[in-house]
Order: C-alpha cells, then sequence, then structure tokens
C-alpha cells in the first residue's frame, strides 16, 4: 500500500453537523480555495454523492478531476480518482469520531500520485499542505454556522 500523509482537528460541532458541510460540495468553492468548480454526477439511494467532477486550481498545479465516493455509516467518506489530467491516483477520507461536549475530531488522510516525476518527500509536503489547508477551511467553515 502506498504511504499516506494524515492530519486530524477538533472541530467545536456535532459529526452530524461536520459532515453535511463534507457532503455539502456545491458549496466547496465557497471554502476550500482550491476547489474552483464542483458538480455532483451521480447520487447513491440516500441521495449522497457516488462521482463529483472537480476543478481544481492550486497555483502550479490545475485539474479537473472526477472522484467517487463510498460512505461508511454517518461519520466516514471515502474517495479515490476516477479520472484526471494530472493525477495517476488519489485516495482520501475523512473519518469523524465524537469527541464530547459537542465536538468532532476530523481525520483527513491523503494519498496522491502525479503523472509528472516528483520526489516522494515532496509530494508529501504537498499532500501535507493540502490536508492542513482542507481542515482549517472545514473547520472555520463548520463553526462560523453557514
Amino acid at each position: 500500500m502506498a504511504e499516506h500523509t494524515s492530519s486530524s482537528i477538533t472541530i467545536e460541532a456535532a459529526p452530524a453537523d461536520v459532515m453535511g458541510v463534507i457532503a455539502d460540495f456545491a458549496r466547496y468553492p465557497d471554502w476550500t480555495g482550491e476547489v474552483k468548480e464542483a458538480e455532483v454526477l451521480a447520487t447513491d439511494a440516500q441521495g449522497r454523492a457516488e462521482q463529483v467532477r472537480l476543478v481544481m486550481d492550486a497555483g502550479a498545479i490545475k485539474d479537473d478531476q472526477v472522484l467517487g465516493y463510498t460512505w461508511t455509516g454517518e461519520n466516514e467518506v471515502s474517495w479515490t480518482l476516477v479520472k484526471s489530467q494530472m493525477l495517476r491516483s488519489l485516495d482520501g477520507s475523512y473519518i469523524l469520531k465524537p469527541a464530547g461536549a459537542g465536538s468532532t475530531e476530523v481525520t483527513y488522510q491523503l494519498t496522491v500520485d502525479v503523472k509528472i516525476p516528483m520526489l516522494g518527500m515532496i509530494k508529501r509536503k504537498a499532500e501535507k499542505v493540502i490536508i492542513d489547508r482542507a481542515l482549517a477551511g472545514l473547520k472555520k467553515r463548520v463553526e462560523s454556522g453557514k
């Protein structure tokens, strides 16, 4: 299995509220920074996204990608790359755990493989930046109550 990068943050909200923001793909451009467009292409029987097209702009890396989503219970979602211009693979997940007093510990794991050659150390640093920005944006969005 490829090495992944992982980080966690505590958000002052219930897991259901956090997952509500994670599952609201249409609003990603409002809080993620790198996502410029998000379009749900397919949903499951519960109405949750199964495939999502994302237009990304992370400075030097711009991409139009489709991700496939798998929902495990109420507190976990994972995704894998379906197609991309820049990436060979992308696997990630959000795992939510109640942290007491109405807060939630959110763990984000990410593994990315780009089509262009890149040193493993640089790739992991890029993964860490993506994760840290995503968690900070998620925390801000959830705690602002928007």
